[in-house]
C-alpha cells in the first residue's frame, strides 16, 4: 500500500499502521471477489490504490474545509454512500475518517454481501449495509432526510443523481458526488433538478489526486430548503426523465 500511503501524506491524512493493513486487506477481498461477481474492472494494484483509494478519499479534503474542521474531522457525521458498489468512495472515507457513520446502500444482492464481508473483516465499526434502490429508502422516514452527507461516485449523470441523492439529505447537510471529465456539462444539465429539490450549489471544484492524472471533479451541494415530497419519483423515471 506504498502509493496510497504517499499519496495520502500528500493530501495531508497520513495513515496509521492499523489504516494501512486495511486497505491492504480491502484490496485483497476485491480482487477475490471479483473473480466471482463483476464489482471494478481495475484490479491491479497500482489502479485500485490510485483510482479507487485515493479518489475516493480526496473528497474529504472538500468536506472538512467546508465544514471548517480538522482533517480528518473530529465531529461526527452521519453519513450514507448512495449505489456503493464495491464500496467506493463510502469505505475509504470511512477507513481515514473513523468516526464517520455510515450507511453503504446498493440494489445488487450479492454486492451487499460482499460490503458486509469487508465491513467485518476492516472492523469497521457504526457502519450498516442495506440492499435496496435510492428511489424506495428515500421515501422511507428512516432514511429521508436524515443524512448530513450523502455521497455517490460513478452512479448516474447529474440531473439524475442529484433526484437520487437530494431527498437523503437534512437540510443543512451537503450532497457530495465524484465526477470526472465530463462534470462540467453535466452541471449545467443539473442546475434545475438541485434547485427544484431543494438544494444549492456550495462548491464545485477539480480535485488532484495523487498519482492521477485523469481529470477528477468534486460538486457539493448544500441543502438549503426541504425536497417536495413528490421526489424521488417512482423507480426509473430519473433516468428516463431527468429533471
Amino acid at each position: 500500500m506504498d502509493l496510497v500511503a504517499e499519496g495520502a501524506v500528500r493530501l495531508g491524512i497520513p495513515l496509521t499502521e492499523q489504516q494501512r493493513t486495511q486497505f491492504q486487506h480491502y484490496f485483497e477481498l476485491l480482487v477475490e471477489w471479483n473473480q466471482r461477481i463483476n464489482l471494478t474492472a481495475i484490479e491491479d494494484l497500482e489502479g485500485v490504490q490510485t483510482k479507487h483509494f485515493l479518489d475516493s478519499i480526496v473528497g474529504l479534503l472538500l468536506i472538512a474545509e467546508e465544514l471548517k474542521t480538522s482533517v480528518p474531522p473530529s465531529i461526527v457525521l452521519n453519513a450514507i454512500d448512495v449505489g456503493s458498489g464495491a464500496g467506493f468512495p463510502g469505505i475509504p472515507l470511512k477507513i481515514v475518517w473513523p468516526s464517520l457513520r455510515l450507511t453503504l446502500l446498493d440494489g445488487t444482492g450479492k454486492k451487499v454481501t460482499f460490503l458486509k464481508e469487508v465491513v467485518q473483516a476492516l472492523n469497521l465499526a457504526d457502519v450498516d449495509v442495506v440492499q435496496g434502490r435510492a428511489e424506495e429508502f428515500a421515501l422511507q422516514t428512516a432514511y429521508r432526510e436524515q443524512f448530513d452527507l450523502v455521497m455517490a461516485r460513478a452512479v448516474a449523470r447529474l440531473n439524475t443523481l442529484v433526484e437520487y441523492l437530494l431527498p437523503f439529505v437534512r437540510q443543512g447537510g451537503f450532497v457530495m458526488a465524484y465526477k470526472g471529465p465530463s462534470a462540467s456539462a453535466e452541471f449545467i444539465e443539473a442546475q434545475k433538478a438541485i434547485a427544484k429539490l431543494g438544494g444549492e450549489t456550495s462548491r464545485f471544484a477539480p480535485v488532484s489526486v495523487p498519482f492521477l492524472t485523469e481529470e477528477r471533479r468534486i460538486l457539493l451541494i448544500k441543502k438549503t430548503n426541504r425536497t417536495p415530497q413528490a421526489y424521488p419519483r417512482q423507480r426509473g423515471l430519473p433516468r428516463k426523465d431527468p429533471l
